[in-house]
């Protein structure tokens, strides 16, 4: 079934999606009939954990606005161009203050568009000054959209950032298909400007990653070979490279959720995450070593668990203001149907596969 392209976020749609509560309760077969799934925190019991606990966080993700200049149809933030949330230079010196804590060692910014906040220059030279790992997960086509992003090849190589972007195929037609019409051909001119200041050339020390998630209602397919694929493409038809390749399975929530209900493919799709259940991904979930900071200061264990609106459980730190390193790293971690999508096959991670 064709899903036609969406321009506008669920929230400025009004769509009933946009109420976390109500997407909750889809997973959780409260508002849809025979839709009953074993339950996740089930699964974790059997795979031999009784609850599933940090083993330390050497990672602070935020997400610093859902503003964007992109509406894909399977955004799991919701964001677009008429999303106005961005982080405050106030919440993002308090998140400098805490990222010089030694446990940290990289810094993962995220959005929306990150580049689009108004602090976001700042806030990258200020983490490297305190010696950190920046990546940012770049849309790509942000570099394209304005003359007053053009320089961030630039800036980026300046400060070694790790970029991390998003690329769904290395066809125009699939990738425009989740991320609309043009992206591609502005994401492959990104590619062009990010190699020519070193991005992905053999020893230039700029590290630039691709992430690949399925276009449709299905797993991805193994990413080592799905790498291999992607550069011999990339190189043979635009003279592109990169470094790696990450593999990400499409979390059932948001936009996402939406396109599953469109199309008739909730059920198939979720029962094919349960299925591909693999406990040896557990282990080494990213939840167990990240803090998820939302664009309000909120923490959560994970990105997806923020925009269920599921906070830490960690009552009097669930706040940036009220960081306690000590309480967090001993916390539980909030599990919900949607985890199936992490621990699917090989696992998925902000970094791919897990296993």
């Amino acid at each position: 079934m064709a899903i036609k392209q969406k321009t506008k976020s669920l929230k400025a749609r009004q769509d009933k999606l946009s109420d976390t509560f109500f997407q909750l309760n889809v997973l959780n077969g409260k508002e849809l009939k025979d839709t009953t799934f074993p339950k996740f925190s089930d699964q974790i019991k059997q795979a031999g954990f009784t609850s599933l606990k940090p083993s330390q966080i050497s990672i602070f993700q935020l997400n610093i606005g859902k503003l964007c200049n992109q509406t894909c149809s399977h955004c799991h933030v919701d964001a677009g161009p008429d999303r106005t949330e961005n982080m405050t230079r106030e919440l993002l010196e308090k998140c400098v203050e805490i990222i010089a804590h030694p446990s940290i060692t990289t810094v993962d910014i995220t959005g929306g568009a990150p580049e689009m906040n108004p602090n976001f220059r700042w806030f990258v030279e200020a983490c490297t000054a305190l010696g950190k790992k920046v990546i940012n997960r770049c849309n790509l086509t942000i570099i394209r959209a304005n003359k007053k992003y053009h320089d961030l090849p630039d800036f980026f190589a300046k400060h070694q950032v790790n970029v991390v972007s998003s690329l769904p195929y290395f066809s125009k037609r699939r990738t425009d298909a989740q991320r609309g019409d043009g992206v591609f051909e502005d994401s492959i001119k990104a590619l062009e400007m990010l190699n020519a200041v070193g991005y992905g050339k053999e020893g230039s020390g700029l590290q630039l990653d691709l992430v690949y998630n399925p276009t449709g209602a299905f797993l991805p397919g193994d990413q080592l070979s799905l790498e291999k694929e992607f550069k011999s493409q990339l190189k043979r038809r635009y003279n592109i490279d990169f470094n790696s390749l990450y593999v990400i399975t499409n979390i059932p929530i948001s936009r996402f959720l939406e396109y599953l209900l469109a199309s008739e493919n909730y059920e198939m799709y979720m029962d094919s995450l349960v299925q591909a259940f693999n406990p040896s991904t557990v282990e080494n979930l990213m939840c167990r070593n990240t803090i998820s900071v939302g664009w309000d200061g909120y923490l959560y264990d994970c990105d997806f668990n923020q925009m269920l609106d599921l906070k830490v459980a960690a009552p009097k730190s669930q706040h940036i203001n009220d960081f306690d390193m000590d309480l967090l790293n001993k916390r539980s971690i909030v599990l919900n149907q949607h985890c199936y999508g992490c621990t699917a096959g090989s696992g998925s991670s902000c970094g791919g596969e897990i296993t």
